[in-house]
């Protein structure tokens, strides 16, 4: 057996170990094909990764490491320039790899060592009422939104989540778990997430259930109402649409942050959820949190997420808590190091003009128009640049994701956010290697 194995790197048995696991989840579950998330699309995703460390080091103990992986990440010759060498292109998730060169960049101002006997117990301050929030998380959560200014922290209870996805089910739960003979009803303005309604729908709560568009609900009862804003998928910046004497809002602020969206005023509402990995592009930590006014709510919400995780991992709060501090020192020490909103601000409009670019050229697609708003944080007028593009397929195509799809080019079709299928959302957040090759053929293209 083991001259079996002289020829496989660790790597490669960790990935092997890593696909068959995900097939297996998948077989068992017999996972809907609705949900548009296919073993082809994870399989690319193990490919595009293994790629990416062949040609960085995993060793990241030294500063020349970090500058060995910043350069294997930085400038290359530009792929309008190169052959299109045929891959498939996965912009159907929101994979936010196009933060790696920055904090590739960071090198080791982000570094955390956690020692063996270190985050052992269940509980990290039992005198809070989320008794598994770290507190350097939960002030560095606070410090950086107040530097910010996107939300609200006074008089607000912090909840911590494995990601927002895990809030959001959470926040279903305080809501709807208060009484009641019939299901309370959860509507969202189309387009709306994909993921709400593939969540409500999967998890069969006796407690909730899923209506559809907000804008149709006439129903005089209670409903809870989810607002995304700025909008995933269009980038739309979203207020209440039922406003009707028994609703509860749940306001999704994932990308209410500079780099997305004019920074305007800091929100407050009862319940606002964010989440790592569009903040900061960390989307492996799985951390989200949630500012709760009504502590009734936030325990009710502390208490679904003891009963569906014990809690949430303490060493992905301590990493977090880390790269957050990097960023507001970013901001609050310029001399030390760039900006961290201020360059991926630069990063994803300089994606936007190409895109825009094309599309007006091509004639073939349509992207929404944002009007300019003064963004307090950054001292200037600009217009919001999501973290999607929501693109038309114009004319006689009908089907835009086939269309793309013919092109090597994987989406999220208008269907899954209760909407055309002439519609497609794209990730903007990509790798610049593929963003770069989606531009050069979408500009190639022709109906």
């Amino acid at each position: 057996m083991g001259k079996g194995l002289e020829g496989w790197s660790v790597r490669h048995l960790l990935i092997v170990s890593v696909a068959l696991n995900v097939w297996l989840v998948l077989k068992v579950s017999n996972y809907d094909k609705d949900t548009n998330f296919t073993t082809e699309k994870i399989f690319n995703g193990f490919c595009a990764h293994e790629e990416f460390h062949k040609q960085v080091p995993l060793s990241s103990s030294s500063s020349s490491s970090s500058s060995m992986a910043a350069a294997a990440v930085g400038e290359k010759k530009s792929v309008h320039d190169e052959a299109d060498d045929g891959r498939i292109i996965n912009f159907d998730h929101g994979d936010p790899t196009i933060y790696e060169k920055y904090w590739q960049e960071a090198g080791d101002k982000t570094s955390v060592f956690i020692s063996g006997w270190q985050s052992m117990s269940y509980f990290s301050d039992v005198k809070n009422l989320c008794w598994f929030l770290e507190p350097e998380f939960g002030k560095e959560v606070i410090r950086l939104h107040n530097i910010v200014g996107n939300a609200a922290t006074d008089d607000r209870h912090i909840v911590v989540g494995t990601g927002s996805t895990q809030l959001f089910q959470a926040a279903l739960y305080a809501l709807s778990a208060t009484g009641g003979t019939e299901p309370i009803s959860v509507v969202s303005s189309t387009p709306y997430y994909s993921f709400y309604r593939q969540v409500v729908e999967y998890m069969k709560s006796g407690l909730y259930k899923w209506v559809g568009d907000a804008s149709t609900f006439d129903k005089d009862e209670p409903y809870i109402e989810l607002i995304t804003s700025p909008n995933n998928p269009d980038g739309l910046m979203r207020q209440p649409v039922v406003n009707r004497s028994g609703g509860m809002l749940i306001h999704d602020f994932a990308y209410y942050w500079p780099q997305y969206t004019p920074i305007t005023s800091a929100a407050d509402h009862d319940i606002m959820l964010f989440t790592v990995s569009k903040t900061t592009g960390h989307a492996g930590m799985r951390i989200g949190w949630a500012l709760v006014k009504d502590e009734a709510v936030a325990k009710r919400m502390t208490k679904f997420i003891e009963l569906n995780s014990i809690g949430v991992s303490k060493d992905s709060q301590i990493r977090a808590a880390k790269i957050l501090q990097t960023v507001s020192d970013s901001r609050e020490h310029a001399g030390d190091s760039k900006d961290f909103f201020e360059t991926s601000y630069h990063h994803i409009e300089r994606r936007w003009k190409q895109l825009r670019e094309v599309v007006g050229k091509t004639g073939i697609f349509s992207t929404p128009e944002f009007p300019p708003a003064f963004c307090n944080y950054m001292s200037r007028l600009f217009s919001t640049q999501p973290a999607f593009a929501w693109l038309k397929c114009e004319g006689e195509i009908e089907n835009c994701e086939d269309f793309l799809r013919s092109h090597k080019i994987l989406t999220r079709s208008g269907k899954h956010f209760g909407m055309s299928p002439k519609y497609v959302r794209i990730s903007m957040l990509d790798r610049d290697s593929n963003y770069d090759l989606f531009i050069k053929r979408l500009s190639e293209m022709r109906t």
